[in-house]
């Protein structure tokens, strides 16, 4: 092919008609007219032969061609814009939205501190935190840029993507403080009483219970939640225990929750900060990670 013949500001079109899959919104974006990104489509279309868009119940579905285009689409125009070295910009003028995917427990360590920081150094940025749907998902957005940072538990070498350790986490068992079971704790006073159990798929299962069956015992799943944030409560106003996070019962500072160690031993989990390789060079995206990984170790993580 002839890149002599091919307007290359198409590309820059295409990018936003992929991640938006809706014209108008596209053009909004641009700043350019309806009838203009409409003519724009039609010419990606015959340029990689391939509908790239087409119209559902009211809205447009990206075909398997333009899924395979999102990400060397964004890659290519990254790099176009790091050749042109465009000048240095001043935190305090960046305007910028950056999505963080996350589950609810590092939001409620993180956005507090995170917004007052960056009230101060970088005020155009805006956060959206994004529901977290498992670690393979949230990688899956990375990759398309449907969010830009992501805290999870993840591989450590991971093509593409850029992991740092915030914190390594350990399990605390907890109950409200005048249970019957904290007088004398142990394994079978553990097993006696019903737990809470935190899933966000609804499981009624998790590793533990395997390594009890290995041992010959069983546990009774009282209650399956959805998030962590929900367990202080739930054990105040009842018999039931729960295996949290440590950090996640500290950053609630109740005295009304006893905490002992598990009585089996449990394996902990290091915590990631993520992005995609190719915003390595984002200013704005870099500060919001590196204001992240100041909170926590701020926290003593």
């Amino acid at each position: 092919m002839n890149l002599r013949s091919v307007d290359l500001n198409l590309l820059i079109v295409l990018d936003a008609l992929l991640d938006e899959a809706h014209v108008s919104r596209a053009a909004l974006r641009l700043n350019m007219t309806q009838p203009a990104v409409s003519n724009a489509l039609q010419r990606c279309r015959d340029l990689f032969r391939d509908p790239l868009l087409e119209r559902g119940r009211g809205i447009m579905y990206r075909t398997a061609k333009a899924e395979a285009l999102r990400a060397p689409l964004k890659s290519l125009l990254l790099n176009v814009v790091d050749l042109v070295d465009p000048p240095a910009v001043d935190l305090k003028d960046i305007k910028q939205i950056v999505r963080i995917t996350t589950s609810d427990d590092p939001v409620a360590i993180i956005a507090g501190p995170l917004i007052a920081a960056l009230s101060v150094t970088a005020p155009g940025i805006t956060v959206v935190f994004q529901p977290w749907h498992g670690s393979e998902a949230t990688l899956q957005q990375l990759r398309d840029e449907d969010a830009d940072l992501a805290i999870s538990v993840f591989e450590n070498d991971i093509e593409h993507i850029d992991t740092h350790i915030l914190i390594e986490e350990d399990y605390v068992v907890a109950m409200r403080a005048d249970h019957p079971a904290a007088e004398d704790f142990g394994l079978d006073v553990w097993l006696d009483w019903p737990h809470i159990l935190v899933s966000g798929q609804g499981a009624l299962r998790s590793p533990l219970d395997k390594k009890l069956e290995t041992m010959g015992r069983s546990r009774k799943v009282g209650v399956v939640v959805p998030s962590f944030q929900m367990i202080p409560r739930i054990l105040t106003s009842s018999n039931f225990m729960a295996m949290v996070p440590r950090r996640s019962l500290a950053l609630h500072g109740r005295e009304d929750v006893a905490i002992f160690e598990p009585p089996v031993a449990v394996s902990g989990f290091p915590l990631h900060l993520a992005w995609h390789k190719r915003r390595e060079k984002d200013l704005g995206l870099q500060h919001v990670a590196e204001t992240i990984k100041t909170i926590f170790d701020t926290l003593g993580a």
